[in-house]
């Protein structure tokens, strides 16, 4: 089947890090960009990364210079190094591929203590 599973998400203290990986399955996944979405309590959701086929990247203002998202086409995974977390990080992170027909991940809970 065709989809996106999220997963790395946990409890982490203020200024720590960690790494969410999105493995696919069911398409030719080095052919797609790849996207990151976060939605906190209370907020819209929010595209925060985005990666094309290629590599190229590109982030919102609120997580430059502390995220980096990459792509490992071998394995057909994403993955999303979150580092120097703050509180307002705290959100259900999502990846999408970036394609006509959206599809979307389960989303993973990252909760970010202080």
């Amino acid at each position: 089947e065709v989809q996106l599973q999220a997963c790395g998400g946990g409890l982490v203290q203020a200024g720590g890090s960690l790494r969410l990986s999105c493995k696919a399955n069911g398409f030719t996944f080095r052919s797609y960009g790849m996207l990151w979405y976060r939605q906190a309590p209370g907020k819209e959701r929010e595209l925060i990364a985005r990666i094309t086929s290629d590599g190229t990247t590109d982030y919102a203002d609120s997580v430059k210079g502390r995220f980096t998202i990459s792509r490992d086409n071998a394995k057909n995974t994403l993955y999303l190094q979150m580092t120097s977390l703050k509180s307002e990080d705290t959100a259900v992170y999502y990846c999408k591929r970036d394609s006509t027909v959206g599809l979307w991940g389960q989303g993973t809970q990252v909760t970010v203590s202080s």
